[in-house]
């Protein structure tokens, strides 16, 4: 029987690394104006997407416009909770790139060890 994943396995940041696994934590905002990666709030990373929160379509829209800025497919997305919240969290497998906002992050993180 395996030991269920923490929620809180970002730490005091709103991502962390589990081997070659990205884990990050979202705060949703459906219905938004465009697509966009907004700026980390807290433990969160704000993530915008234009799909109505109708049972969780607009995670699934979310999931969609993230893939490719990754560098990744759809199925290497798992959304681990908060389909239809948003509060969610994602476990990304391989990351090929990365949005700016992760190498910003990383670099404050630097700053303070």
């Amino acid at each position: 029987m395996s030991t269920p994943r923490p929620r809180n396995a970002t730490g005091d940041s709103f991502f962390a690394w589990e081997g070659d696994i990205l884990i990050v934590n979202i705060l949703g905002k459906p219905s938004a104006s465009k697509d966009a990666i907004g700026k980390p709030k807290g433990t969160q990373l704000k993530v915008s997407v234009t799909a109505a929160p109708k049972g969780g379509k607009a995670t699934d829209h979310m999931v969609r416009f993230l893939a490719p800025l990754f560098g990744v497919a759809v199925a290497d997305i798992e959304v681990v909770f908060g389909q239809e919240n948003v509060n969610k969290q994602l476990r990304i497998k391989a990351p090929k790139k990365m949005p700016a906002v992760f190498a910003q992050a990383s670099l404050l993180e630097d700053d303070r060890a």
